[in-house]
C-alpha cells in the first residue's frame, strides 16, 4: 500500500532532519574540537576581504549558528519522529539556511566565487526543509 500524503511528508521531515543535523553538527563541531586549525583557515580566507577586521567575532558566529542548527534538527528529527511536531525542524532548517546564507555571503565577499557556487545546493535542501517542516 503506498503512503498517504502525511506519511510521505513525515519521511521527508525525517529525511531533511537527519540532513541538516548531520551537516551542520559535522561542521560546528568541526570548528569547536579544531578551534585553532579552523579560525586560521577563516582569518585567511578573509584577509583581502572587507570582513578581515571581524573574521574572530564571524567565526564564534558560524560556529554558534552551525552548532545550533544541527543541535535544533536533530532536535526536530526526534520530535517529528516521536510526536509528528515539525516545530524544532522549522526552527533549525531557518537557522541552517541563515548559516548557509551567512557563509555564501563570506565567500562571495572573499571572490571565492567557486565556493560560494558550491553553497547553493545546501541553501536549496535548507528551503526545502523550511517548505517541509511549514507544510
Amino acid at each position: 500500500m503506498l503512503p498517504v500524503h502525511g506519511d510521505a511528508r513525515w519521511i521527508l521531515q525525517l529525511l531533511f532532519s537527519a540532513f541538516l543535523a548531520v551537516l551542520f553538527l559535522q561542521s560546528g563541531l568541526d570548528k569547536v574540537f579544531d578551534w585553532k586549525g579552523n579560525r586560521e583557515y577563516i582569518q585567511g580566507h578573509l584577509a583581502k576581504s572587507p570582513l578581515r577586521p571581524f573574521s574572530g567575532l564571524l567565526f564564534v558566529l558560524i560556529t554558534f549558528m552551525e552548532v545550533g542548527a544541527g543541535v535544533l534538527s536533530a532536535a526536530g528529527g526526534l520530535s517529528v519522529f516521536v510526536s509528528r511536531n515539525p516545530s524544532l525542524l522549522l526552527l533549525g532548517a531557518a537557522l541552517s539556511g541563515a548559516s548557509v546564507l551567512s557563509l555564501f555571503v563570506g565567500q562571495r565577499l572573499a571572490k571565492d566565487y567557486a565556493g560560494a557556487a558550491s553553497l547553493a545546493p545546501y541553501f536549496l535542501v535548507c528551503c526545502g526543509a523550511v517548505w517541509a517542516a511549514g507544510a
